[in-house]
C-alpha cells in the first residue's frame, strides 16, 4: 500500500509516477480531490480542539461559567461530529489507495507496455538444430507425457496431466531447485496452498485482483496464485530484529489462477495453465540490503537456468509493464526453438514497502525505532515452463527428450 503521508506530502510527484504505471485519471483525481476535502475537514477539527483546549484551562478563572461550560459542552459535541467526518473520509481514502498499485522505482524505465521492456544481457547462445523443432505439446503428447483430454475430463479446459517421464522430470526439477536455492543461502519452507482474506491482502492480491482468485465457498479461504503470498505473510504483524534480516527463503507449491483475460492465448500446452508448480525465492530485508538482496535473487535464477543448460535473457520491464505491487521487475525468459522466440520463465521483483505496509511487518532499525521492512520474490523458476524449455531445448530429430547432466541423479 502507499505510504498515504508521502502522497500527500509530494502528491504531484507521486501522482507524475502512478501516471507512467497507466493508473486511471479518473482514480487519481478522485484521490487529488479527496486529499482536498480531508484536509479542510482536518482543519475544521482542529479549530475546534484547540477551541476545547484553550477554554478548558480558562473555565476555573471564567467570570460566567455556566454559559462557557455551555459553549465547551456544544464545541464537544463538534468535535465527535468532525471526527467521524475525518475518520470516514480517511477510510475512504484508505480504500481508495488499496486499490493503487505501488510507485516505480527511478531505475524503471518509462514506457506503455512489453514492447518498451529494456533486454539487459543475453545469456548463453540458443541452441542450432539440423532439423526443424517441435513445438512441446507435440513432443508430450507423442511420448505420452501429456494427456490434455483426461485433464479437461477431470477438470476443464488449461488443465493437464503429466505422465510417464514427463511426471518424473517434473518431479526431478522441482527437487533440483530446492537444492540449487538452498545451496544459494535461502531457507526452505513449506507452507499451506489456502490462505486467508487478509494474507491475500497483505501481498496486493485482494482487494484489486478478487476476480483472478479461487476462493472457497462459504469460508475465508483462497487458492494461492503464488506461494510469494503465504511466504511473505509469514512474517506478517511481526517487528522483527535488525539482526535478523535479510530473511531468505525459497518454497515450491501449486499455484491456481484463473488467467482472466487470457481468452485465446496459449492454448496449446503447459505453457498458461489454471494450475501450475512454481518454485519460489522470497526475502524480507532492510532497505539498505533491498538492492543487493534483489541481484542476488536474479543471480540465483539467471544461474540455476545456466545450469541447465538453457540460454535466457534479463529484461527490465518498464513502468507500463510493471506488477501491481512491484517497485521494479527483471524477468527472465528462456530460448524456446520450437515457438522461436523467448518467453518468460521467472521474474524477480522488489516491492520496497509496499506489502510490508499492507502486512505489517516492521524491524527494530538502529535507531531503536520500528521501520517498514522491504520484500522480494522471484520465480525460480516456473516449473512447468522450464519443463517445456528442457522439452524444446533437448529434442533430437526422432522425437526423443535428453535430459541435462544435472537432472540425472534425480531419476
Amino acid at each position: 500500500m502507499l505510504d498515504l503521508k508521502n502522497l500527500q506530502n509530494h502528491f504531484d510527484e507521486v501522482v507524475d509516477k502512478l501516471k507512467k504505471k497507466k493508473v486511471d485519471e479518473s482514480i487519481l483525481k478522485k484521490l487529488a480531490d479527496l486529499f482536498v476535502i480531508l484536509k479542510k475537514e482536518k482543519t475544521s477539527l482542529e479549530e475546534f480542539q484547540a477551541f476545547q483546549n484553550k477554554f478548558s484551562k480558562e473555565l476555573a478563572k471564567a467570570e460566567d461559567k455556566e454559559d462557557l461550560k455551555i459553549k465547551l459542552s456544544q464545541n464537544k459535541i463538534k468535535i465527535n461530529e468532525q471526527s467521524q467526518k475525518v475518520n470516514a473520509l480517511e477510510q475512504e481514502l484508505e480504500e481508495l489507495a488499496f486499490n493503487i498499485p505501488n510507485i516505480p522505482d527511478d531505475v524503471v524505465p518509462i514506457g506503455n507496455d512489453e514492447n518498451d521492456n529494456v533486454e539487459l544481457k543475453k545469456v548463453l547462445t540458443p541452441i542450432s538444430f539440423d532439423f526443424n523443432p517441435k513445438e512441446h505439446f507435440e513432443l508430450g503428447e507423442n511420448l505420452a507425457w501429456f494427456d490434455f483430454v483426461r485433464g479437461v475430463k477431470i477438470s476443464q479446459s488449461r488443465f493437464c496431466v503429466l505422465k510417464n517421464e514427463g511426471a518424473l522430470l517434473s518431479r526431478a526439477l522441482v527437487n533440483y531447485m530446492i537444492d540449487f536455492n538452498i545451496s544459494r543461502g535461502f531457507e526452505l519452507v513449506n507452507v499451506p496452498f489456502l490462505v486467508n482474506g487478509a494474507t491475500m491482502f497483505g501481498t496486493g492480491q485482494l482487494p484489486k485482483f478478487k476476480d483472478d482468485m479461487y476462493k472457497t465457498e462459504d469460508e475465508d479461504l483462497y487458492l494461492i496464485s503464488t506461494s510469494e503470498i503465504p511466504v511473505t505473510n509469514l512474517y506478517s504483524g511481526e517487528i522483527l530484529s535488525a539482526e535478523s534480516l535479510p530473511i531468505k527463503m525459497t518454497c515450491y507449491s501449486a499455484c491456481f489462477r484463473k488467467e482472466a483475460g487470457s481468452a485465446g492465448s496459449d492454448t496449446r500446452g503447459i505453457i498458461r495453465q489454471h494450475q501450475f508448480e512454481k518454485v519460489e525465492l522470497v526475502s524480507i530485508t532492510q532497505p539498505k540490503q533491498s538492492d543487493s538482496v534483489f541481484e542476488q535473487m536474479l543471480e540465483c535464477a539467471s544461474d540455476l537456468l545456466s545450469s541447465l543448460g538453457l540460454a535466457h535473457r534479463h529484461l527490465m520491464l518498464c513502468t507500463g509493464d510493471l506488477g501491481f505491487s512491484a517497485a521494479k521487475t527483471v524477468d527472465l525468459e528462456v530460448w524456446l526453438p520450437g515457438q522461436n522466440k523467448y518467453r518468460e520463465i521467472s521474474s524477480v521483483s522488489n516491492c520496497h514497502d509496499f506489502q510490508a505496509r499492507r502486512a505489517k511487518i516492521r524491524y527494530k532499525n538502529d535507531q531503536g525505532k520500528n521501520e517498514l521492512v522491504h520484500t522480494l520474490n522471484g520465480s525460480s523458476l516456473a516449473v512447468g515452463r522450464t519443463l517445456v524449455a528442457i522439452m524444446e531445448n533437448y529434442q533430437d530429430k526422432e522425437g526423443r527428450i535428453h535430459i541435462p547432466d544435472v537432472l540425472k541423479k534425480y531419476f
